[in-house]
């Protein structure tokens, strides 16, 4: 050991420079220990000998050599790039030294020294985070399976000690954690109070070393040693010998807080554990550390990020620290961030997501407990968050509501925070009108946000708030709900659906179950096959079990015998009440309501196919109608104006079909009979010919209605068990069925029924479907026969009537004519059956042999053009359109059917068919052959298509009842693509947005906002620029005159007028259709309305002199200058990115696509607006040759497009100063004309209200004074009044191009061309000469407002 102690100052002697370069070496970092060297010394520290380690150091003070000048030679060794373990040693042997016994620390300590051990420490991670490749020649590499106790070594390379080949990572492993340890020792023995720096250098290595250590280095036990040592030295760091404790807090705090922030990993559970338990335990011994870590969440929000997944991770991490704090330092933080809902958005966003944790976690938020509600932090959290519900940032809203939603289930358990939480949110009992108004607007309004995020948490919102409402329910809130279960988004669709679900359980009757009933059944034919499950079983759930309930305890004998009141039928309403509460009978009653009734029985149908019917439904429906009858009965009431709970029949012939063996055989023969009875008793009238009839009974008729519909459904239910039937009473019932049809007195929807079931029951009882066959065929041709006798005697009784009144001079006696009315009124209604009849039984066998009956509707439906031949002699028929309109409809119908049929005969007809639909003046007869020609487009889909130009007329029929029909039924046409978006179809289609019907409008929205989007995506763009021309009925422009349409249909179809109620409803069809578009379609939109409309009639090809050609050119410039046609925007990009809702594909692209797409738009942009500019100067050119009104209407245009386009405008403007001059110009002029318009017109409404009000007594002398104030007050005011109007004119156009000129002056308006004005002897003051007259009459003449300036 002597021989290496002498070895090694030799080595540090021979380092040492010689004293002619000292000077010199100055500004050199000292000479490197060689790696021997400190192989040697490494030895000589590891002995242990502290009398070796004495010689070592009397050695270096016999050479002269200072233990400063070794700590800098080490320190050299230190910061050596070659070699990452030879940095590492050194910085071994330098700690060693350190801690040596009797070591002089204080001279051997050295700042520098001290900050190249950091540095090794650092490059020895980081160069185990990418091993460069070295020369397989020198170094070989070990084989990657290799593993070893301590964790996983990869494939670190392997280095040669004497005999042994040990892995390097080993090594550097070994030394890195030795290095570790001993500068844990070492912090106890210097003071870093005087070298802040290296306290700052320390801190920053130590804080990130967990974070730079790769995996491969070390396994979890490994990392739990790394964070040990880590802490130890933060802690160590902290301590007063090494500076202000405050100080030391805060940059600890600073280094930790990216690894606070990071997503969850050891490394932020490490720093998250330091700060949580020693920070804050040491923060109990020391104020500044305290204070520090009190602040340091306040800090992390500063330096939160703004996606959504980090900003997240950030909160959790701030909420670690917010619970190791004290409660009134988190009283505080809490007040700080109630202050951060009122700043920048990404401070709004990150407080609303804090508020909820915060009110998770500490106790008693509202007060509850202290009695302090009014003033506790919790309610100011909770207003807070009810506020950022209505922020303009979409992110913030969404965000504000969803939480919300989380408070409100954290608040259900405890009943004191509910009526607390109830009180704020402004719901329930005992709350002021104003504030649940507020708090339901809000939830209105929300629910129809224009972001899919919002409306999502707004909806879920309102169910979790179902639990606290109490009374009755808002129906605005409810009919906002129902538009939400018609969302376009999937996920909006099932928060509809529960937040209305929920709200029925709640309600179960009333408008809520009305509201229900019409959103979610219809929901049945979604595209989302999951939210076709939801409707079902909801509809089993809140349906069927709840009336299966109600059947079950509503027996016939469930009810006590009531007292003798007055009023037997309202006692027998309150007691049928009582017996099925809960409101089933309402709920039975919206069932059959005809816009449900479709989607009740496709869920009907569809859960009988699943086989998740029960019996029991059947059966309770069945106890419902028997309940009824016993109660209606004991009362002493006449049977035939009972009627069972309506819609109870209904919904048992929709579950017979799946249960047939739960329906009592004797219990439906029972109500046949009793139906039976009482028709003759009853007897209603058909629609069609109730014009024709009088009765002053409206109960026995509403009745007579009520029963009509119930016989149908007990039809149709015994249709649906017909199988089950035994043989004698089947032919029974087939036998009365077939009675029944030969009387020709049933309604119309009787007869089908009928019709059916006596098919069923031959289908199901014949032994074969040849011997069914021919059964059918046998009774429908006997009912044919007959039939056609009744429609032929009533033609022949009407025609002979006819002609025998034509020849009778004088008329017949009154009571002969009564008998006959009588007769042939009878006559009309079984012949108007008969007919109906005959149209049943071609759709059921369309086989039948109709020889007789198409001469017989022929007749008929030519009946309506029978003219005389001879005006001597007056006609031998009579018109059946004029004398039995019910007949003349009934015989279209019936034709239409045969049609349907047989395609020879639609050939011949279907031209018949849009002959009357034109010339029709009976609003139902439109509308039942707007039917038949869509059956007929499906059926025979080319013969039709030549008149669907015909057909769409109906869009405007006078009718609301046949434009919605025509509306549909061509909405379905062209979503199957029975029909095209071609010719004027979609022109037409457009006058349905403003259609004075409502549910036209709405329906409207709907096919352009949703159906069409996703259809017909390029339709709106392809016919923008035709639709203006066609609304506005403008021909003057050839290229869009259709020759197809006579006057009269394009005047219907169009909006003339430039009255505000016809540009709003135009602007409203342009908008609707502009939403419609892509970013790139506005821009092709924006371009051709430029060139097929501004640039036309710059050029004359539209002529701007016609009314029609004005309205054109006014829409066009409104269309320009609307916000619908502008792109948008991608600013706030980064806290809108939460909008996306789940429906839209992401992927990694998406970034590179947008951003691309800005590019391009950015240039299309640019050279869009550099060809308009022109455009719009040469226009207004002309305009102002020809003084027209639209000048206005340009000048307000030009302006908003100067403002939108201004960097794109930059370029013309900076080019072409004189163009520049010239729109300042003429914009001031235009806004200064403006202003003075309006100040003329308040001033004469202050002058109107002026001489309204009495005199008041003066003390004037004179009566003239008092005569002239008023109008000297008049003409002050118009001075000012004129003087404010140029001056706002002035600051307007100045505006404008301000940021255009980019901070160029604007220049004077003395620059500008401006009238010369002439002297008093005709001389012009020119540029030599100067003028006669003073300057100051120049002057005023000058401010003086010329007619001309007045003009344009």
């Amino acid at each position: 050991m002597e021989e290496t102690l002498s070895r090694i100052v030799a080595d540090l002697e021979d380092l040492r420079p010689p004293p002619a370069a000292a000077s010199s070496s100055l500004l050199q970092p000292p000479p490197a220990v060689p790696e021997s060297t400190l192989s040697d010394l490494h030895r000589l520290v590891g002995a242990g000998d502290p009398d070796l380690l004495d010689r070592f150091f009397e050695g270096l003070a016999s050479k002269n050599l200072p233990p400063s000048s070794l700590a800098q030679c080490i320190g050299s060794a230190m910061d050596s790039g070659g070699n990452p373990r030879l940095s590492l040693l050194a910085s071994d042997v330098y700690l060693s030294l350190l801690l040596s016994p009797n070591a002089p620390v204080l001279s051997l300590f050295a700042p520098m020294a001290f900050v190249s051990l950091l540095h090794s420490v650092r490059k020895s991670v980081r160069s185990r985070q990418a091993v460069p490749e070295e020369d397989s020649g020198s170094v070989a590499r070990a084989p990657a399976k290799t593993k070893r106790k301590g964790g996983r070594r990869g494939s670190g390379s392997r280095r040669q000690v004497g005999n042994d080949v040990v892995e390097e990572s080993e090594i550097d492993e070994r030394l890195f954690f030795a290095v570790l340890e001993k500068l844990v020792s070492v912090m106890d023995l210097i003071h870093l109070d005087r070298f802040p720096d290296s306290l700052k250098s320390l801190v920053h290595t130590i804080a990130e070393l967990p974070a730079m250590l790769p995996d491969s280095f070390c396994n979890l036990s490994v990392h739990r040693k790394l964070t040990n040592l880590c802490s130890q030295l933060l802690r160590a760091a902290l301590r007063p010998e090494h500076g202000d404790q405050a100080n030391s807090a805060a940059e600890v705090l600073k280094t930790l807080s990216p690894l606070i922030m990071l997503s969850k990993s050891e490394v932020r559970t490490f720093a998250l554990s330091f700060v949580t338990n020693c920070m804050v335990d040491m923060g109990k011994e020391c104020e500044g550390i305290k204070k520090a870590v009190v602040n340091l969440p306040k800090y992390l929000v500063q330096k939160a990020p703004e996606k959504s997944e980090l900003r997240a991770s950030a909160v959790e991490s701030i909420m670690e620290i917010f619970r190791a704090l004290e409660y009134s330092d988190q009283v505080r933080f809490v007040e700080y961030v109630v202050k951060m809902t009122e700043g920048k958005s990404s401070f709004r966003l990150l407080a609303v997501d804090l508020i909820v944790p915060i009110m998770m976690l500490l106790k008693d938020p509202l007060g509850v407990q202290a009695n302090e509600v009014n003033n506790s932090w919790g309610l100011r959290c909770l207003q807070a968050l009810i506020k950022r519900g209505s922020d303009l940032n979409s992110a913030i809203r969404a965000r504000a509501l969803s939480n919300l939603v989380h408070l409100a289930g954290f608040f259900t358990n405890d009943d004191r925070s509910c009526q607390i939480l109830k009180g704020i949110l402004g719901i329930g009992d005992g709350v002021s009108q104003k504030t649940e108004a507020t708090v339901n607007n809000l939830l209105k309004i929300r629910c129809l946000d224009e972001k899919a995020a919002v409306r999502r948490a707004a909806l879920n919102l309102v169910t979790k708030l179902t639990y606290f409402f109490s009374g009755s329910y808002d129906e605005i809130l409810l009919k906002t709900m129902g538009m939400a279960c018609s969302d376009p988004l999937v996920s909006i669709r099932k928060a509809a659906v529960s937040a209305l679900s929920e709200a029925f359980r709640k309600f179960p009757d009333g408008i809520v179950a009305t509201e229900w009933l019409h959103s979610v059944p219809r929901l049945i034919s979604d595209n989302e096959s999951s939210i076709q499950e939801e409707c079902e079983n909801l509809f089993l759930e809140l349906v069927l079990e709840k009336i299966s309930r109600a059947g079950s305890a509503g027996s016939p004998h469930n009810y006590s015998t009531p007292y003798e009141l007055h009023d037997k039928k309202n006692d027998f309403e309150r007691q049928i009440d009582l017996l099925f509460p809960n409101g089933v009978l309402g709920l039975l009653q919206e069932i059959c309501n005809g816009e449900v009734v479709p989607w009740i029985k496709k869920i009907c149908k569809s859960l009988g196919k699943k086989n998740q019917l029960r019996p029991v439904v059947a059966t309770a429906l069945q106890n419902m109608i028997k309940a009824s009858e016993s109660l209606w009965l004991s009362q002493s009431l006449p049977i035939e104006k009972w009627t069972a709970p309506q819609g109870a029949w209904f919904l048992l012939s929709e579950v017979s079909a799946f249960l047939p063996n739960a329906v009592d055989w004797q219990f439906l023969h029972h109500h046949w009979q009793l139906f039976d009875k009482t028709r003759l008793r009853c007897e209603i009238k058909t629609p069609l010919t109730h014009g024709d009839w009088h009765d002053d009974n409206d109960d026995v008729e509403a009745c007579s209605v009520t029963w009509a519909g119930d016989r149908v459904f007990l039809l149709q239910t015994m249709s649906n068990i017909s199988l089950e039937l035994p043989s004698d009473p089947a032919a029974d019932l087939a036998h009365n069925l077939l009675k029944r049809i030969e009387g020709f007195d049933m309604h119309p929807t009787e007869v089908n029924a009928h019709v059916k079931v006596l098919r069923t029951v031959c289908k199901q009882k014949a032994l074969s479907a040849v011997e069914a066959d021919a059964l059918i065929l046998r009774w429908v041709r006997q009912l044919l026969s007959k039939a056609t006798q009744v429609i032929e005697k009533y033609i022949s009784e009407n025609t002979q009537a006819n002609e025998e009144g034509s020849f009778f001079t004088p008329p017949r006696s009154g009571n002969r004519i009564s008998r006959r009315s009588m007769t042939t009124s009878e006559l009309l209604s079984q012949a108007t059956i008969a007919a109906y009849t005959v149209g049943s039984l071609v759709i059921v066998c369309p086989s039948a042999d109709l020889s007789t009956a198409i001469p017989l509707l022929h007749k008929i439906i030519t009946s309506g053009d029978l003219h005389p031949k001879s005006k001597l002699l007056p006609a031998s028929q009579v018109s059946l359109k004029q004398i039995a309109l019910s007949l003349y409809i009934q015989g279209w119908l019936t034709m239409g059917k045969i049609c349907l049929v047989d395609g020879k005969i639609a050939k011949r007809y279907i031209p018949l068919f849009v002959q009357e639909l034109e010339k029709s003046d009976s609003a139902a007869l439109r509308n039942n052959l707007v039917v038949m020609m869509a059956d007929f487009c499906v059926r025979y889909t080319a013969l039709i298509d030549c008149h669907l130009a015909k057909i769409t007329r109906c869009l405007g029929d006078p009718c609301e009842l046949v434009r919605r029909q025509t509306f549909i039924l061509l909405s379905r046409l062209l979503q199957r693509d029975y029909v095209k978006w071609r010719g004027v179809l979609f022109l037409r289609f457009l006058l349905s947005l403003v259609d004075e019907s409502e549910k036209i409008r709405e329906l409207a929205d709907f096919l352009f906002g949703n159906i069409l989007r996703a259809k017909a995506p390029l339709l709106a763009y392809n016919s923008f620029v035709e639709a203006i021309f066609v609304l506005n009925d403008c021909c003057a422009h050839g290229g869009h005159f259709s020759s197809q349409t006579s006057q009269s249909e394009s005047r219907l179809f169009s909006i003339r007028g430039t009255d505000e109620i016809s540009r709003s409803k135009r602007m409203h069809i342009y908008t609707c259709l502009l939403k419609q578009m892509a970013p790139e379609h506005l821009l092709a939109t924006f371009a051709k309305i430029c060139a097929e409309i501004l640039a036309a009639a710059s050029d004359s090809m539209l002529n701007i002199e016609d009314a029609t050609g004005q309205s054109v050119l006014q829409d066009a410039f409104q269309i320009l200058a609307c916000k619908e046609i502008r792109l948008p925007t991608s600013r706030n990009s980064t806290l809108e990115s939460p909008e996306i809702d789940e429906e839209s594909s992401g992927s990694g692209g998406t970034s590179t696509a947008a951003a691309k797409g800005r590019v391009i738009s950015q240039a299309v942009r640019k050279s869009l607006i550099q060809n308009t500019i022109p455009i719009f100067i040469e226009l207004k050119r002309l305009l102002e040759s020809k003084n027209s009104s639209l000048t206005g209407s340009l000048m307000d245009c030009l302006r908003i497009l100067l403002k939108d386009y201004k960097n794109e405008i930059d370029d013309i403007l900076v080019a072409d100063k004189q163009l520049q001059r010239e729109l300042l110009y003429d914009m001031q002029k235009h806004e200064s004309a403006k202003a003075r318009s309006e100040a003329a017109e308040t001033v004469a409404v202050m002058e109107k209200s002026g001489n309204n009000h009495t005199p008041q007594a003066s003390t004037a002398p004179s009566g003239v004074s008092r005569q002239n104030k008023p109008s000297n007050e008049l003409q002050s005011n118009s001075r000012v009044a004129s003087a404010l109007a140029d001056a706002a004119a002035e600051a307007t156009a100045r505006s404008v191009l301000k940021e255009v000129n980019r901070g160029t002056s604007t220049p004077p308006l003395s620059s500008l061309k401006v009238p010369k004005v002439r002297s008093c002897n005709g001389a012009t003051g020119s540029r030599g000469t100067t003028s006669n007259r003073p300057r100051e009459v120049l002057e005023s003449l000058r401010r003086q407002p010329f007619g001309s300036d007045d003009e344009g």
